[in-house]
């Protein structure tokens, strides 16, 4: 594959996760197929555009700008770990702050969870995953890859704090984030079974994720 070729589906990738988003496109797509099934949708759009901009980098020119060594795997390895633990102690929670947030009216700011630490979780993760990716591909293709990716998952929280200081208004955003970094970094939580729940399914998804890597990606995580 040529750098335009990689260039194209890139702004391809852009345009995928842009447009379906904005609001009058997707108040139209919501009003035909419901809430979940546009959440569904763009997830499953999502992680399309992904794979294939992920396998677009491994077909470009390949550019080395550093060397492999293996304490780089070891050391995604243990982050990735970490990232999926985020992701599955974030994901379908209330988050008023951020983008996929559920029930957000049930958000309690005294008790505020994995919330408490960042007000993007998911954000932060992707971000995290995209960094340490950065350390075993030092090829061109995969350096501008995922540094645009991560920058990206960054940028995307200061649009959405501006976004959601709209919507909320700027003193109830600011008397909800004063309330959230005020309670305790650690605190019992509302349910000790979900959280349970949670840390189980987000090492399964670890677990899953290194056996899928080489049938999806093409490459073995180990």
């Amino acid at each position: 594959m040529s750098w335009t070729g990689f260039a194209a589906i890139f702004v391809a990738f852009f345009l995928t996760h842009s447009i379906p988003v904005r609001p009058p496109v997707k108040a139209r797509v919501t009003a035909l197929v419901g809430a979940r099934g546009f959440g569904i949708g763009y997830s499953i759009l999502s992680l399309a555009m992904l794979s294939l901009l992920i396998w677009a980098a491994s077909e470009a020119p390949y550019v080395q700008l550093w060397p492999q060594y293996p304490w780089q795997r070891h050391a995604v390895h243990l982050g990735m770990l970490a990232v999926c633990l985020l992701l599955a102690l974030s994901i379908g929670r209330p988050n008023p702050f951020s983008f996929g947030g559920r029930r957000n009216d049930r958000f309690d700011p005294d008790y505020p969870g994995i919330v408490r630490w960042h007000r993007h979780p998911i954000l932060l993760g992707l971000g995290l995953w995209a960094g340490l990716h950065l350390l075993p591909n030092g090829d061109l293709a995969h350096v501008i890859l995922f540094g645009v990716l991560g920058g990206f998952a960054l940028a995307g929280q200061r649009l959405i704090d501006r976004r959601k200081r709209r919507e909320l208004g700027q003193e109830r955003w600011h008397a909800l984030d004063s309330a959230r970094r005020a309670a305790p970094m650690f605190h019992k939580p509302a349910s000790v079974r979900d959280v349970s729940f949670r840390i189980g399914a987000g090492v399964l998804a670890f677990v899953l994720l290194i056996w899928a890597h080489p049938y999806v990606i093409g490459v073995s995580a180990l």
